[in-house]
């Protein structure tokens, strides 16, 4: 077990032919939260397939979750990489959007480990996908990091610097979005079916009090409150988002999103109400078109 660098930067993309349908869509704004007001016109138009938009986080579970087959019930496996499902976490998530998601579609899925970072006690696994629909033209493009502990002092380079700042002022608006007790049984169902997230016995094993929400169903929630609160509700206003995850989140606690606004940027930081402002989202930015 373990990582082959080598090997792993050097193996052949794999490509997989993907399809999802309004249905998938519905399934995974349930996820989010959206619809728990169900008179509410904004929230309707998440989980009605009447006027239907998508999230365009859906990228992410489109055709069942990002990298699916990278990450199974045992562990990571990919070429060059074999890691116990325990010693992982994801520890950031970019997308960039070259086309609105349609509420049903087919597309085609290229997978590749872009890099492997050396972070000392850990090691950090770049996996980059790109998406493009029937005629090959870009639906989007992502880029997802996952940390490995106890994997990394192998003598590679330690990755980029990121810094993202928040400005020295108030933030133009803050938005607060309240998760379910369910939240992450609903979520798994569009593709994560890694039990830290439903097995209480399990997430104990690995390090936490209880099942934790999916970093990527924050990454989401963030997104969907964006667009609502900021963007008029219009999804395709989003060109790009990233975040990193500097915190878990706990079903039925809180997300509390700052966002100061830019030209064509909007930072953002994302942190849990009920555990003193703990960061659950940090280094996000968003930019709109």
């Amino acid at each position: 077990m373990g990582i082959d660098v080598n090997v792993a930067l050097s193996a052949e993309p794999t490509v997989r032919d993907v399809s999802w349908t309004e249905r998938d869509v519905l399934l995974y704004h349930l996820g989010l939260g959206a619809g728990t007001n169900n008179l509410d016109p904004t929230e309707l138009a998440w989980v009605y397939e009447k006027n239907l938009r998508v999230v365009p986080t859906f990228a992410m579970v489109a055709g069942q979750g990002v990298s699916a087959g990278a990450i199974e019930a045992s562990g990571m496996n990919l070429p060059g990489i074999d890691i116990d499902l325990r010693k992982i976490l994801h520890g950031g998530q970019s997308l960039t959007l070259h086309a609105p998601i349609p509420v049903s579609g087919t597309a085609q899925i290229s997978s590749r480990v872009a890099d492997v970072w050396d972070k000392g006690k850990a090691a950090v696994i770049v996996l980059e996908e790109a998406a493009t629909d029937v005629d090959r033209n870009p639906l989007w493009t992502s880029s997802m990091q996952i940390w490995a502990r106890g994997e990394g002092d192998f003598g590679g380079p330690a990755g980029p610097d990121v810094v993202t700042t928040t400005p020295d002022r108030e933030p133009d608006k803050v938005l607060v979005s309240k998760t379910s007790a369910q939240q992450a049984l609903v979520y798994r169902l569009s593709g994560d079916m890694n039990p830290l997230h439903a097995d209480p016995a399990f997430a104990k094993m690995a390090g936490f009090e209880q099942p934790i929400l999916h970093g990527l169903a924050s990454y989401g929630i963030v997104c969907k409150a964006v667009v609502d609160g900021i963007l008029d509700g219009d999804p395709a206003a989003v060109q790009a988002y990233s975040a990193r995850f500097a915190g878990s989140l706990c079903p039925g606690e809180t997300i509390e999103t700052s966002v100061w606004r830019g030209d064509n940027e909007l930072i953002l930081q994302a942190v849990c109400v009920e555990r003193d402002q703990q960061p659950i989202l940090t280094h996000a930015t968003m930019e709109i078109r």
